[in-house]
């Protein structure tokens, strides 16, 4: 029995020290929720006016630009996932890649061959694990993204719908991140991003039945938009970054708070283990006391005869 005993406290001890550190966790993930919250809120209303002024563009115009004009057969579309850096977060990331799986796979289904780029350990480890082709891959900032970051996952995406699609480059550009709804749901989604749906984009700025002034472009339109371009793109990433952060934060505070919580329940399940333990123990001790003292009494009784 006093093995069992031990045995029972050791692991009282080593889940306490587990609940700590969970509830920590908890703590820490709560606290920069309430950061990622105002980044988001932020950044929202620059995508969202910037978004507003390239649909006055695009409708105020007809010049043919990647940014608003569909490819007549699209070939190839670019795929940007973001996952985090770190665990502990439930199935955050595994929820944004089946989302991203479910997008590449209709994709695919539509005849488009699918360039797949990645921001996270987790998303990286999933596609490397696999052995599938990544075009290009990004880590270090998924919890504390800024600017400067979502400018260098750009780049490439750019260059990329820039470049006919038979050269290696995208006629399309999704993105596959969290949203941030509450602190209870977060969302995988999968948006479109490049060519940019004007009616969709209408909804979004709150535009759609409004009538649109007219504008006089200088030097032209088409060179509006390709100064638009670059800064349309590098917005919607780092909102969606900012977005999924805020998610990530979230998952984790939910995990770390579940696992605090079934740690308790295990603290009380081995203390209520180890206290039957110790009685038993206790029981077993007096039977042997008053098992050698009957003994006794009996040896000592005959011994008088």
């Amino acid at each position: 029995m006093g093995a069992q005993l031990r045995v029972y406290k050791r692991r009282i001890r080593s889940v306490t020290a587990t609940k700590k550190i969970t509830k920590a966790m908890e703590m820490i993930a709560a606290s920069r929720i309430v950061k990622a919250q105002r980044q988001v809120a932020a950044s929202t209303p620059y995508a969202t006016e910037l978004t507003r002024a390239v649909t006055a563009v695009a409708t105020g115009s007809t010049t043919k630009h990647p940014l608003t004009t569909e490819a007549e057969a699209p070939a190839r579309a670019a795929v940007l996932l973001i996952t985090s850096d770190r665990g502990l977060a439930g199935g955050y990331s595994s929820n944004a890649i089946k989302a991203a799986e479910r997008l590449s796979e209709r994709l695919r289904g539509e005849g488009k061959e699918v360039d797949t780029y990645i921001v996270g350990r987790k998303g990286v480890a999933y596609y490397g694990f696999r052995e599938r082709k990544v075009s290009g891959s990004w880590t270090g900032f998924t919890d504390s993204p800024t600017y400067a970051d979502a400018k260098q996952v750009a780049a490439p995406l750019i260059e990329a719908i820039q470049t006919e699609a038979a050269e290696g480059g995208a006629d399309e550009l999704h993105i596959v991140f969290t949203e941030f709804v509450s602190m209870m749901t977060q969302t995988p989604v999968d948006d479109r991003m490049l060519p940019l749906s004007l009616e969709k984009a209408q909804e979004e700025t709150g535009t759609k039945d409004q009538i649109l002034p007219l504008f006089d472009f200088e030097p032209s339109a088409e060179d509006v938009l390709d100064a638009l371009l670059p800064r349309y793109v590098e917005s919607r990433i780092y909102n969606a970054l900012l977005q999924s952060a805020a998610s990530e934060h979230a998952a984790r505070r939910r995990a770390m708070k579940s696992a605090t919580d079934n740690a308790g329940e295990l603290i009380k399940s081995l203390s209520r283990l180890a206290n039957a333990a110790r009685q038993a123990e206790i029981t077993q001790e007096i039977s042997e006391i008053v098992g050698g003292s009957s003994a006794l009494a009996d040896a000592t009784a005959g011994s008088d005869k």
